[in-house]
């Protein structure tokens, strides 16, 4: 029997859900602005697999500083036990990694999805 493949996507937490979004995981380390909780569409809020106030804050949403964002966050990452659980929803089934980043391309979220698909170095 030939295994399906699990899809992991990423948007913000502010967009309406679909019903190909799977388990929809927030990872942010502080609650979006303006959005109150029992109108979040989300299944579970791993706030321990953000990035650290510390890098993030170095970090400052700078485009021209992912790539070295991208290396400390992986690095921060490791094999914590948040990594392992968002691991292990992932691999029950499609799931979607939610954050409030305005440019979702240069957020902990796309490191995360990438992360998660096996195509980080």
């Amino acid at each position: 029997m030939a295994k399906q493949a699990k899809r992991v996507t990423y948007r913000r937490i502010y967009d309406d859900p679909t019903p190909s979004d799977g388990t929809r995981v927030l990872v942010d380390r502080i609650w979006p602005r303006g959005l109150k909780k029992e109108n979040a569409h989300y299944d579970e809020w791993l706030r321990e697999v953000a990035p650290s106030t510390e890098l993030r804050t170095w970090y400052g949403h700078d485009p021209k500083k992912f790539a070295e964002f991208r290396r400390r966050y992986l690095t921060e990452l490791g094999d914590s036990e948040h990594a392992a659980r968002l691991r292990e929803i992932a691999e029950r089934g499609n799931v979607t990694l939610l954050t409030a980043s305005r440019d979702i391309e240069h957020s902990q979220a796309a490191v995360l999805a990438e992360w998660l698909s096996g195509s980080t170095d």
